[in-house]
């Protein structure tokens, strides 16, 4: 069977190590007896694992010839192929509205993308695993107080408990990556409700790492503006880095109130 030529343009790095794909693969465990969807199936390095996962599964490509190659390869799964960009697609439709576990070798030039997309659909995601640049692995999972921590690590860790599980080395690709990856699982928490305006939460969020150099007193002026009283409290002394979820929930209420006193 010919196979796929890896296209740089859609970040294909092909896994070619069974171990490593049956330990991504098994990662899904820890949400069992819900379906699963992966994205960037590829050759179906990982597929052939999951789908021993007696549960159902669904795979999103968006190469053609991936989908040709997936369609020869597991002609079972002919109806679970998906062809279609994962990132446009309307998740709640996959699983008619269930819960389902998101995983995958990710491309690496849209991981935190399809991060961000899984946020939007977090109430149908209860766990998300997989394989990314390391470097991003490392973000997402970082605590307060680094540099490594930022934007992801935030918005991620508002709804999920992070894990990074292992590290996969380049040479187990094809074609080797420049960087190392590793694998992550994310799994939901018990927030419900982040407990201040989720728009603008993220807005403060992004607004702040922005300009993370710099101290909250400046880096907040976009939204609150020059002179706003709020800033004189010595929480604005400090960094975005070193604000943990719960006090960027507590200085998103702050900044509401504040912005309401100024519409008044």
């Amino acid at each position: 069977m010919k196979l796929v030529r890896p296209k740089k343009f859609l970040g294909q790095h092909f896994l070619t190590d069974l171990d490593v794909a049956r330990a991504i693969a098994d990662t899904v465990d820890a949400c069992p007896n819900i379906p699963i969807l992966e994205v960037g199936p590829g050759m179906g390095v990982l597929t052939q694992y999951l789908i021993n996962k007696e549960r159902p599964l669904k795979v999103v490509e968006l190469d053609d010839e991936s989908v040709e190659y997936l369609r020869r390869a597991y002609p079972a799964l002919e109806e679970e192929i998906v062809e279609d960009d994962f990132l446009k697609m309307r998740l709640d439709r996959l699983f008619g509205g269930e819960p389902f576990v998101l995983t995958g070798n990710y491309p690496y030039n849209i991981s935190s993308q399809i991060f961000f997309k899984m946020l939007e659909y977090k109430d149908l995601i209860p766990c998300c695993t997989g394989m990314i640049q390391k470097e991003v692995a490392q973000r997402v999972a970082a605590p307060p107080g680094g540099k490594t921590y930022g934007i992801l690590s935030v918005l991620l860790q508002a709804w999920y408990h992070v894990e990074y599980l292992f590290t996969v080395g380049s040479e187990v690709f094809d074609p080797p990556p420049k960087v190392q990856s590793a694998v992550v699982r994310m799994t939901r928490n018990d927030v419900s409700e982040l407990g201040c305006d989720e728009r603008l939460f993220k807005t403060v969020v992004k607004t702040t790492f922005n300009q993370r150099r710099k101290t909250l007193r400046n880096s907040i002026k976009p939204i609150l503006g020059q002179g706003c009283p709020l800033t004189e409290d010595k929480l604005f002394d400090r960094r975005p880095e070193q604000l943990s979820v719960a006090e960027f929930v507590d200085l998103t209420n702050r900044v509401e109130e504040a912005l309401k006193k100024q519409e008044a």
